[in-house]
């Protein structure tokens, strides 16, 4: 009897775990390892191609590997991926709260697989936008000297489902 009351308070201990709130996952120290779904694509496309012949990927799932060069400071909803062999950057962008990148991440390497999507923004949008980033930084920037470029009206990004985060050469 007693060795079955120490195998439930055993039981119900593990499973009475605290669940990471979002600023633990946010600021957790070691960040490899996997997020959100299982990667099922095999084969990686360069972001490169993904950016010069974007019509042929639009509304396709995709899988990408690069270097993480940002994340978000706010909420770990979206990184920057460098294609290792380019200069090339894409935007990844999660469900808030559904999987939360750690700051840690940040010079980490991911292959990542979602969705390859287009958004517009007219030029109050673009603003907008780009006053959001900055803020993420810790930025403040007025909206009458915010410029806007042709480029800044079309942001290529990966929707993520799933991603693994590891070290070059690990993983």
């Amino acid at each position: 009897m007693k060795k079955l009351i120490l195998i439930i308070s055993i039981l119900c201990i593990s499973n009475c775990h605290k669940k990471a709130s979002e600023t633990d996952l946010l600021n957790k120290a070691n960040p490899e390892g996997k997020y959100g779904t299982e990667i099922s694509i095999m084969e990686n496309e360069e972001i490169s191609t993904l950016l010069n012949e974007p019509n042929k990927y639009l509304g396709k799932d995709v899988l990408v590997s690069g270097k993480i060069t940002e994340v978000c400071p706010m909420r770990g909803c979206w990184i920057d991926v460098k294609d290792v062999n380019t200069d090339s950057h894409i935007r990844i962008k999660v469900t808030d709260g559904q999987i939360v990148f750690p700051i840690s991440a940040k010079g980490k390497y991911v292959d990542v697989q979602g969705e390859f999507t287009k958004l517009n923004f007219t030029e109050e949008q673009a603003i907008n936008w780009k006053i959001h980033l900055a803020e993420e930084q810790g930025v403040k920037l007025n909206y009458d000297d915010v410029k806007i470029t042709p480029d800044d009206l079309v942001e290529y990004r990966i929707n993520g489902t799933g991603a693994n985060i590891y070290t070059y050469g690990c993983k």
